[in-house]
């Protein structure tokens, strides 16, 4: 269940970001609505309870077996007939965490692209032109990781279903680096956007070296917030002396 409710919340979170770039630029009045902190929650909620909701079916039906070499196994124990069912969930498992998201990927980061050629041809800037390459080139990276990494972990899941093939230490070995691969994709994606992303780079220098302008801003405003006080201070003390001459 953990396993299924990892993927699909990866998977359904890249997919998310490439709607919410696809927006950003092909929509940027309506992403000014749409693109806020409190909708970015409501998404990040909804991606995740959609994720528990495909995981609770694999909880119910995962059990535990012991094998002819007193090997407790956990597995699925799918109603009769099992292999119908396995076959089913499998498919639909492709078809949900693998087919859709390379489309609809694939089809916003390229609408995106159009987008960005027809303005470049329109403003004929060479900033937009390097601004269009270097998109182009992260678009295709990030997609081409994506299929990279989940393509062998679906086709093995298809071909296991499909085929019955006998198992081996050949198999085991090539399940568990099929697996490792698909979750690669997300610890690789935060390098990625940070290599490829201009924007990501130039904050993350800021936030590690802050340039002199900036120190120099902070220590004003630190200054100007002080000076605001002893003012206020000042003022109080008078005010005091003021109410006490008045007594005496």
């Amino acid at each position: 269940s953990i396993d299924y409710y990892n993927m699909f919340t990866s998977i359904f979170t890249l997919t998310t970001m490439s709607i919410d770039r696809y927006v950003a630029v092909c929509h940027p009045v309506k992403a000014l609505d749409f693109r806020t902190p409190r909708n970015a929650k409501i998404v990040n909620v909804c991606n995740w309870i959609l994720s528990s909701a495909i995981g609770l079916p694999v909880m119910f039906l995962a059990s535990t077996a012991v094998t002819h070499s007193n090997i407790i196994d956990c597995k699925l124990i799918f109603p009769h007939p099992s292999w119908y069912w396995d076959t089913l969930m499998k498919i639909c498992v492709f078809i949900f965490a693998f087919i859709m998201p390379v489309l609809i990927i694939t089809i916003c980061y390229g609408l995106m692209i159009l987008r960005l050629k027809s303005v470049r041809l329109l403003s004929g800037s060479q900033e937009k032109d390097r601004n269009l390459r270097r998109i182009t080139r992260m678009v295709l990276v990030v997609v081409s990781v994506f299929i990279v990494c989940w393509t062998p972990i679906h086709v093995f899941v298809i071909i296991t279903a499909l085929i019955n093939i006998p198992s081996s230490t050949l198999q085991t070995i090539t399940w568990h680096f099929c697996i490792a691969l698909g979750y690669t994709n997300s610890s690789l994606n935060p390098v990625l956007y940070g290599y490829l992303d201009e924007n990501f780079k130039r904050c993350f220098r800021e936030f590690c070296t802050p340039s002199p302008s900036v120190l120099e801003m902070q220590n004003s405003s630190r200054t100007g917030a002080t000076s605001r006080k002893f003012p206020q201070r000042e003022q109080n003390t008078a005010n005091t002396g003021d109410r006490s001459n008045q007594q005496v």
